[in-house]
C-alpha cells in the first residue's frame, strides 16, 4: 500500500475538508489496484466511536465490500492481546484514594474538611493520570525546585505522598491504572514492531497526539514499513517562522510538538488531493491566530488578503445576541431553515447549556437533532428522582422536599395508582403542609388521614422515608446504596428502572455496589457528593430515538473529523470557548514544566484547533451572547483577534465585518419577530 521510505510516514489533510470523506477517498485510491480483500487487512485507529461509525458508513455507502478493522485509539488500555493484568476500574481507584485521603485528614484535620474527601481523591487521580500518560515517575516530585515556596511545597508534598502509598501498597494485585495500561500497551507495540513489524497496513487517522501515550503510539505506527499517520486540520498557510514561535495555546502547536517527537518535517504531504471549502478564509483565520510573539506580521501579510476579503467573509455570519436565550433561538431558527432547504447542518459548541436550549427551541418545529453527547443522566427523570431521594438522607424532612419528591412523575406508580397518589398529594399539601410547620410532622399527617386508603398511604410514606431521614451519621457505602435504592424502589413502584435512562441509573448503582468494599464508612453529605459525581459521568442515548438526518449537535472532539454544509459555532465567549484551564491545586505551571507534564494552556491550544477547523467550513454562523444574566460577557479571544484584524484592513475589512454583523442582526430580528405574539391579552384584574 505504501512505498518504502526511511522517514516516518506522516500525512495530513488541510483545514476546511470533511476529514472522514477525504480519508476514505485516499484509502481507496491507494488500494484501487489491489484485490477486494486488501481493504479487510487494513487496521485503522481513530479517536472516537463516532468517527469509526462514520468511516464505516462512507465505505458501506459505495456498495458491498469487505471493511477494514477500525479501532478507537483510546481503547488500547483494554487491548486483550497485551500480556498485562486488566486495568483497575476508575471508580475503585477513586474509592481507595478517598480512603487514604480520609485517613490523612483524620491525622491532620486542618488540611481539609471531611466533605472534600472525594473531590480530593478525584483530583489526585487526575494528577496520577498525567504522570502515567506522560511516562513521568512519581519520584520527579522530589526534584522540583520551588525557590522561596519550599515550606508550602513540603506541606503539599506530604499530602501527595498518598499517591506513592497507593502505588506501592494499595493497588489490588498490582494491577495497572487505565492510563498506565494505555501507555504500557503503546510501549509494548513499539517494542514488538521493532522486532516483527506487521505486514498489513496500520493507520492512525484523525488524532492530534495531544496525550503522551497516543503520541508514543503514533510514533511507532509512523515508523512501520506499512504504517501511516494522517493528521486532521493542518494549517498549510502558516509560515515556518510562525510555526516555530507557536506557544502551547496556538492551534498548530500540537503538530509542532508531535513533529519534534516523531521526526517529520513541517508541511507533511497531503493524504489526498482535497480542496478546502474556503481557502481565502483559511488564510484570513490563519493570520488572525498567529502566535502572540509574531502578531506584528499582520502589518506585513495583512494587505495581501485584501483582494479576497469579501470572498473570505461572504460565508460567515456573526450573531451577537442580547442573551443566551436569544442566541439559542437564533441558532434554532437557522437550523430550521437549513432543514427546510435540505442543508446538512451541525452545531458545534462545548456549552451544554446552550445545546440543551437549542434542542428545546427546535422542538417547536418537531425537529430532534442528533446530539453526539446524548443527555446527562442527572437531568433525566430517573436521575432527578434519585437525586431528590438522596437529598433526604440524614436531613430533617421539610414540606418542600417531600412535595418535590411526591410530585415527581416517577413517584407513586403508574395508571390509576398514580392518579390517586397525585390526588392525595394535592389534598395533603392544601390541608396540612401549606403554611404549616417547617418540618414534616407525621402525627399531623396521620390525623389528617381519616379514610383507610389515606391512612395506608401516609403509613407507607412514613415507613419508606423514615429509615433514610433517620439514617446513622456514618455507615458503609454498601449500606447507603441499599437504603437509597430501597427507598427509591418503594416510592416509584416500578417505572423508575425502565427505558434507557432507568437502566443506566441501575447500572450506576451496580457499579458503586461492586466497588463498595474498597470504601470506608462515610456520612450522608459524602454519599450525596459521591453519588452525584458518579451519576454525572454518564450520558444517555435512547436507541429507539430517531433524530433528524441532517441536523446534528457535535462536541468539539467529534467535529475534528467531520463537517457539514452549515457549521454553527455557538458560545464564542471567554470561559466557554475556550473554557478556563482546569486549576491544578497541587503544582504551578512552572513545576509542571520542570518535570515534563503538559501545561494548562495546552488545553486552550486544542480548543483553538477545534475552532480553526470548524470555522473553515463552507458556511459558518458564529454566535455569542453579549450578556449572561446581569453580567456582560467577553468575546472569545479568537473572535476578538479576527475582528481586530478585519478592523485594521480598512476599508475592505471593516465592510466585510459589518456585513457579517448585518447578516446576524437580520437573523436575530427574524427570531424576535417569531417570538412576538400576534396580539396581547390584557391582564386580569387583581383578585380581592
Amino acid at each position: 500500500m505504501f512505498d518504502p521510505t526511511p522517514d516516518p510516514r506522516v500525512f495530513a489533510l488541510p483545514l476546511g475538508v470533511d476529514f472522514a470523506e477525504r480519508f476514505v477517498e485516499g484509502l481507496l485510491h491507494r488500494l484501487q489496484d489491489q484485490p477486494p480483500e486488501a481493504l479487510a487487512r487494513v487496521v485503522i485507529y481513530v479517536n472516537t466511536r463516532r468517527s469509526a461509525r462514520r468511516i464505516e458508513d462512507i465505505l458501506s455507502a459505495e456498495g458491498a465490500r469487505l471493511l477494514p478493522d477500525i479501532r478507537v485509539i483510546t481503547g488500547l488500555a483494554g487491548d486483550p492481546a497485551a500480556n498485562l493484568p486488566p486495568a483497575i476500574p476508575t471508580l475503585r481507584r477513586r474509592l481507595i484514594l478517598a480512603r487514604l485521603v480520609a485517613a490523612f485528614i483524620e491525622r491532620q484535620p486542618d488540611v481539609a474538611p471531611k466533605s472534600a474527601v472525594f473531590d480530593l481523591a478525584e483530583s489526585l487521580g487526575t494528577l496520577l493520570d498525567s504522570f502515567q500518560g506522560e511516562g513521568v515517575a512519581l519520584e520527579a516530585l522530589h526534584n522540583i525546585d520551588t525557590g522561596r515556596q519550599s515550606a508550602h511545597w513540603q506541606r503539599t508534598l506530604r499530602f501527595l505522598e498518598i499517591l506513592g502509598d497507593y502505588w506501592t501498597n494499595h493497588r489490588p494485585d498490582n494491577a495497572p491504572d487505565p492510563e498506565e495500561r494505555q501507555r504500557a500497551v503503546a510501549e509494548g507495540y513499539a517494542r514488538l514492531w521493532e522486532i516483527a513489524p506487521p505486514e498489513h497496513p496500520v493507520i492512525v487517522a484523525g488524532s492530534t497526539g495531544s496525550r503522551g501515550a497516543t503520541a508514543l503510539f503514533m510514533q511507532a505506527v509512523a515508523n512501520l514499513p506499512q504504517g501511516a499517520v494522517v493528521l486532521p486540520g493542518y494549517d498549510y498557510d502558516l509560515p515556518d517562522a510562525a510555526r516555530d514561535a507557536a506557544t502551547p495555546d496556538h492551534p498548530q502547536y500540537g503538530f509542532a510538538a508531535l513533529g519534534a517527537q516523531i521526526g517529520f518535517a513541517p508541511d507533511p504531504p497531503l493524504w489526498h488531493n482535497a480542496t478546502p471549502a474556503a481557502p481565502a478564509r483559511n488564510r484570513l483565520v490563519s493570520l488572525a491566530l498567529r502566535p502572540a510573539p509574531v502578531t506584528g506580521q499582520w502589518l506585513a501579510d495583512g494587505p495581501a488578503l485584501i483582494p479576497d476579503l469579501a470572498q473570505a467573509c461572504s460565508g460567515m455570519t456573526l450573531v451577537e445576541a442580547a442573551s443566551p436565550q436569544a442566541e439559542a433561538g437564533a441558532i434554532a431558527l437557522r437550523l430550521r431553515l437549513a432543514a427546510e432547504a435540505g442543508q446538512k447542518a451541525a452545531l458545534v459548541s462545548p456549552d451544554r447549556n446552550l445545546t440543551r436550549r437549542v434542542t428545546a427551541a427546535l422542538a417547536r418545529w418537531n425537529i430532534a437533532p442528533d446530539d453526539s453527547a446524548g443527555h446527562p443522566l442527572p437531568l433525566t427523570p430517573p436521575g432527578i428522582f434519585l437525586r431528590r431521594v438522596a437529598a433526604l438522607a440524614g436531613r430533617p424532612l421539610t414540606p418542600a422536599a417531600l412535595l418535590a419528591l411526591l410530585k415527581h412523575p416517577l413517584c407513586g406508580g403508574s395508571g390509576e395508582a398514580r392518579t390517586q397518589h397525585l390526588q392525595r398529594t394535592r389534598a395533603l399539601e392544601i390541608k396540612v403542609l401549606r403554611g404549616g410547620a417547617p418540618v414534616v410532622d407525621w402525627a399531623a399527617l396521620a390525623a389528617w388521614a381519616t379514610e383507610p386508603a389515606q391512612q395506608d398511604w401516609v403509613a407507607h410514606l412514613q415507613a419508606t422515608l423514615s429509615p433514610l431521614v433517620q439514617a446513622p451519621e456514618t455507615q458503609p457505602l454498601a449500606a447507603w446504596l441499599d437504603l437509597h435504592r430501597q427507598t427509591a424502589d418503594a416510592l416509584s413502584s416500578g417505572p423508575l428502572w425502565e427505558k434507557e435512562a432507568g437502566m443506566q441509573a441501575a447500572a450506576t448503582f451496580d457499579a458503586l455496589a461492586a466497588e463498595a468494599a474498597h470504601s470506608t464508612d462515610i456520612d450522608a453529605a459524602q454519599y450525596r457528593a459521591l453519588f452525584q459525581s458518579v451519576l454525572s459521568q454518564s450520558e444517555v442515548r435512547d436507541e429507539a430515538f430517531r433524530p433528524h438526518p441532517g441536523i446534528a449537535i457535535l462536541g468539539t472532539l467529534e467535529a475534528r473529523v467531520q463537517t457539514a454544509d452549515l457549521v454553527i459555532l455557538g458560545g464564542l465567549n471567554e470561559g466557554i470557548w475556550p473554557s478556563m484551564p482546569d486549576p491544578d491545586p497541587w503544582m504551578s505551571r512552572d513545576m509542571r514544566r520542570q518535570i515534563g507534564l503538559p501545561l494548562p494552556e495546552r488545553q486552550t491550544g486544542l480548543s483553538a484547533h477545534d475552532f480553526q477547523q470548524a470555522v473553515a467550513a463552507q458556511e459558518v454562523l458564529i454566535t455569542r451572547a453579549i450578556r449572561d444574566g446581569e453580567s456582560p460577557t467577553v468575546a472569545s479571544r479568537w473572535l476578538i483577534r479576527l475582528e481586530n484584524l478585519l478592523e485594521g484592513l480598512t476599508p475592505e475589512g471593516k465592510a466585510a465585518l459589518e456585513n457579517m454583523r448585518a447578516r446576524g442582526a437580520e437573523l436575530l430580528a427574524l427570531q424576535a419577530a417569531l417570538d412576538t405574539p400576534d396580539h396581547t391579552i390584557p391582564p386580569a384584574p387583581r383578585p380581592s
